[in-house]
């Protein structure tokens, strides 16, 4: 009965060896071993088999059998496995393996791909998965741990986090390029409260802005506004004429750039805040995720959008 757990390494190595110098005393001398334990290595390792692993040619060489042959071509497969094995815990222990997940709110899904596909070319054996929601729902996600690191504008107050800034986050007003106020310089901010105002569902960082900024011109009157739940939606809604809209600049860059919309100028416009890269203080990163984190800290400028 062939005792499978019972082989080990050093036989097959003996094995091995023993066949590619072709005798005992050679292969011993190579191992740094005696004869004798070369030979009680290769019988003890015929015994687990059950069958000859090598046979006397006529060159006086020891050559494999073809049972001999076949543990070498499962010794060169082991050794082979065990070589990528230690490569992948290298590559864990230095942060290029693993998996990590990146949350970010809706706003930054206009240029958080191309951090994943960036970071996909610099360490190809990470797995950086990509979740999407609101702001609230992205601060939910972050209190319950489902993210190792989160990408937004204001951290939430509510549990200590590591914040690091990224760069800066422009909110505009924008409007149709045939609205009647986009060839102004000048903007009055009461000249605004007779506009309809496309605005995100409640819980978005820009809603919460887009009401701020509401107030501060309204002073104590509200325009008419509407609701859409998507920056693609408001920005089809503000192309197609049905109103004006605050929202972040780096989710229409093409449209701007391409004139299918303008930002309107008005005092206290542009809105600035500021990107942050999130991580919880009391969830320490795996080193995976540091290495991403400080990658992402390093190269803002190759994906955040220019505005």
């Amino acid at each position: 009965m062939r005792r499978l757990d019972q082989i080990t390494l050093k036989q097959l190595r003996a094995l091995h060896t023993v066949a590619a110098e072709g005798t005992i005393s050679a292969a011993a001398h190579r191992l740094g071993l005696t004869g004798p334990a070369v030979h009680n290595q290769l019988k003890t390792l015929e015994e687990l088999i059950g069958s000859r692993l090598l046979e006397n040619t006529a060159s006086g060489r020891n050559a494999p059998t073809p049972q001999g042959q076949a543990l070498l071509d499962a010794h060169d497969e082991i050794r082979a496995a065990l070589t990528r094995s230690i490569g992948r815990i290298q590559a864990l222990d230095a942060g290029y393996s693993g998996s990590v997940v990146l949350g970010v709110v809706s706003t930054a899904k206009y240029f958080a791909p191309r951090i994943v596909a960036l970071l996909k070319r610099q360490m190809p054996e990470v797995e950086i998965v990509l979740k999407v929601g609101n702001r609230q729902e992205t601060i939910d996600a972050l209190d319950q741990g489902e993210f190792d690191l989160c990408i937004m504008g204001r951290p939430p107050r509510k549990r200590a986090m590591e914040a690091r800034a990224l760069g800066d986050h422009p909110h505009v007003l924008i409007a149709a390029a045939s609205h009647p106020m986009a060839t102004l310089d000048r903007v009055p901010r009461d000249a605004l409260l007779n506009e309809r105002f496309v605005m995100r569902e409640p819980g978005s960082g820009t809603r919460i802005l887009a009401a701020r900024f509401l107030e501060d011109i309204g002073q104590g009157l509200q325009p008419a506004t509407v609701e859409m739940s998507s920056n693609e939606t408001i920005k089809q809604a503000v192309i197609n004429e049905l109103g004006i809209a605050i929202i972040s600049a780096h989710t229409v860059a093409e449209e701007l750039r391409s004139g299918r919309l303008v930002a309107l100028r008005a005092d206290g416009l542009p809105i600035m805040r500021a990107w942050y890269l999130l991580s919880r203080q009391d969830h320490p990163l795996t080193r995976t995720a540091e290495q991403v984190r400080d990658w992402i800290t390093a190269h803002v400028d190759d994906f955040l959008p220019r505005i």
